[in-house]
């Protein structure tokens, strides 16, 4: 019987789940547990796949749950946690990137050789099929002698528009590169060797809220085993291209390593006539070849074969194949080539330009708001306008810094967990106003429970036990029924009894108000609901999804024909409402919807960024039966051959609903708040568009 691996997962954030599935499907490694501080996010990732969580890698080192680990961690915790599993005589793989520095990573190679256990980099991409492809050809001579390669990564960031700005990637310009480097320095390292850098180039610098700034374009120039070597990133909205360009006297070869799919294009002997055509061809036929088995994979799979997902099945296949046979492992992921990878970054990072450090004003804030999502698109600006009025602000938050430097003299913020309740009224002491912009991204009912109604409940006791004078939540339109474009919705047309049959996000959000009108008449607790609109301006994404599915940042398909106006709401006038319902005692126990003037179909709003930004964003209609069709054959299958619980079931209104097909009626908040949304079309598109700078420059 082959030999099986235990291993463990030390972070349950977003890349753990890749990890996670990758290690299912991988022949000799079975998953145990799971370490997160967050008992609530260990609990509820432990729960999801069935093993043990624990709340430290000391307990579970002493629990021996596991014989091999997967370090997820944020990155400048990685040699920590790395090296505290290996005196415990694990074997460790660390995501990339693998430490902040080569010294970092040299020492985590040093103690795993010590302990003569397996220390493996998280570069993932290698473990592509077609990358492996790739490589054969190179070293078979296949490209002829290889001149020149270009290594790019050029897809967006979000964060660098709409934040959030807190969190690790986002507080040094040098994390930017140590995210996404070792991707491209990756590719040069197993091909060629290791880079000497030569150059380093940025441009597109972006303003950050708070002060400094982040370039969007990075160029660096290299030279590796006699090959010429060009590293590009750019972040802005661009397509996406992500790829590795090998080209050689015989022959040129381009990875896309985001769709898995490999074209070579080769010379051939026929005349000038002929030759263009059978260049062309050979082209056709290997995109088709690609396009093909990728697609026939993936329907196979029902999509548990993406190109991303089997990046992390061939990196975990090899680890876990050279610590089941007690062998070397593969250089693409072995020590050696991870610490090459780290110096050669360590390189760049050196050439970086100073930073200038943005002066913080001097005073300590005396908060009588709290703003719980702060460091989101609408808390952004609440935080902001709040201050500006001279409001002291405390925002909590994951992380002590943010978007907010440059008014440190008037906001602070906290790292609380929204399911503390004792430590959520501790920071509700001496606050008037409080403001939940919280939401939860969930995929069951039960997880939406835990997750978005539950703390919803949490916020609005502790508000209570600390003498708040007035909560004001954030729900959403997408509660509503808006599938009739003949009913006119106002605040008082309710949601309607089947909330099971529509999507996740929008019954939590209906069962958040449920509960929190209920403790309004049963405890006396003084709430407000506000539900905007599809709120655009400055500080949000291009790619909004209550107008559309987008597909990058060219083409987008328009939830049904678009022809219809849309609840567009500018930001600022979210947040005016926001302030005037805290502010107000009549508004208490009551909801609003905060919805600007009628102006925009959703063709309308892009033909508007096609004649401000000149750009033509390719706008496809959307058929909602087959929007709804779609949904109910994953649904069946997920629940029937995935045996998947929790999902919500398709529904043809709620797909309707998303279309917008029902007008609003805003008199309520203008009438009792004396809210006043802008009403120039010409106002609205430049604050909505170009003020809004959607694609990043």
């Amino acid at each position: 019987m082959s030999k099986v691996t235990k291993v463990g997962i030390i972070g349950a954030g977003y890349i753990a789940d890749w990890h996670a599935d990758a290690i299912a499907a991988t022949n000799g490694a079975e998953l145990t547990c799971v370490v997160d501080p967050n008992a609530a996010a260990a609990k509820a990732f432990g729960a999801a796949r069935g093993v043990e969580a624990y709340g430290s890698v000391a307990e579970m080192l002493a629990a021996g749950a596991c014989e091999a680990v997967h370090v997820l961690t944020p990155p400048d915790y990685h040699r920590a946690v790395a090296q505290e599993c290996i005196a415990g005589g694990l074997h460790v793989l660390v995501e990339k990137p693998v430490a902040t520095s080569g010294e970092d990573v040299a020492a985590m190679r040093e103690a795993a050789d010590a302990k003569n256990v397996q220390f493996a980099a998280g570069h993932n991409f290698l473990g592509l099929p077609s990358y492996l492809r790739l490589k054969k050809k190179l070293e078979a001579g296949d490209l002829g002698r290889v001149s020149t390669a270009e290594i790019n990564w050029c897809f967006p960031l979000g964060p660098l528009r709409a934040g959030p700005y807190g969190i690790w990637l986002m507080r040094e310009t040098r994390n930017l590169l140590l995210e996404l480097g070792p991707h491209l320095f990756a590719f040069c390292q197993d091909l060629f060797g290791t880079p000497e850098i030569l150059h380093l180039e940025l441009s597109n610098h972006v303003g950050l809220p708070g002060g400094g700034t982040r370039p969007q374009n990075w160029r660096v120039l290299a030279r590796a085993g006699g090959v010429d070597v060009t590293f590009n990133i750019s972040l802005v909205e661009t397509y996406d291209d992500r790829s590795v360009t090998l080209r050689g006297s015989s022959a040129m070869a381009r990875l896309d390593y985001a769709n898995d799919t490999l074209v070579v294009t080769g010379v051939n002997t026929s005349d000038l006539v002929l030759n263009p055509l059978r260049n062309a061809l050979s082209q056709s036929f290997a995109h088709l070849r690609e396009g093909a088995r990728n697609a026939s994979r993936q329907l196979a799979s029902l999509n548990q074969r993406s190109p991303y997902g089997l990046s992390f099945r061939g990196m975990c296949g090899e680890i876990y194949a050279a610590i089941n046979e007690e062998r070397t492992l593969d250089a693409r992921f072995n020590g050696t080539s991870a610490e090459a990878v780290m110096r050669a970054i360590d390189d760049v990072l050196a050439r970086l330009p100073a930073e200038a450090a943005v002066k913080k004003p001097r005073g300590t804030p005396k908060p009588t708001a709290l703003v719980i999502g702060g460091t989101g698109f609408i808390g952004r600006a609440l935080t902001r306008r709040l201050a500006e009025s001279g409001t002291h602000v405390r925002v909590l938050s994951r992380g002590k810094t943010g978007p907010f430097d440059d008014i440190a003299d008037r906001v602070e913020t906290v790292a609380v967990s929204l399911r503390d309740e004792v430590a959520l009224t501790e920071a509700m002491q001496g606050i008037d106003e409080v403001y939940n912009l919280a939401k939860s991204d969930d995929k069951t009912w039960q997880a939406a429970l835990e997750n978005d109604v539950a703390v919803a409940e949490n916020i609005a006791r502790a508000a209570l036990a600390a003498g708040v004078k007035q909560l004001v939540y954030t729900g959403t339109i997408a509660s509503y029924d808006m599938s009739d474009p003949a009913r006119t919705i106002t605040e008082e047309t309710g949601f309607g009894e089947d909330m099971e049959a529509r999507n996740i996000y929008a019954r939590s959000k209906a069962e958040c108000e449920r509960r929190l009108m209920q403790m309004h008449a049963e405890k006396a607790l003084p709430v407000s609901i506000a539900r905007p609109g599809i709120v655009v301006g400055e500080g949000g994404p291009l790619q909004h999804w209550g107008i559309g599915r987008w597909h990058g940042a060219g083409a987008v398909k328009i939830w049904g024909d678009g022809r219809n106006i849309l609840p567009f709401v500018l930001i600022e006038d979210v947040v005016d409402g926001l302030i005037l319902m805290a502010h107000d005692p009549a508004a208490i126990g009551e909801s609003f919807n905060l919805i600007g003037e009628p102006m925009l179909t959703a063709r309308g709003y892009f033909d508007a960024i096609h004649e401000t930004l000149g750009a033509r964003i390719r706008v496809n209609q959307g058929p909602l039966w087959a929007f709804y069709g779609a949904d109910f054959v994953k649904f069946s299958l997920k629940t029937k051959v995935l045996r998947r619980k929790g999902l919500s079931r398709p529904s043809y209104s709620d797909w309707k609903s998303r279309a917008h097909l029902s007008p609003f009626d805003n008199d309520k908040p203008k009438r009792m708040l004396g809210w006043q949304p802008e009403t120039s079309e010409q106002v609205f598109v430049q604050k909505a568009i170009t003020d809004a700078k959607l694609f990043g420059f």
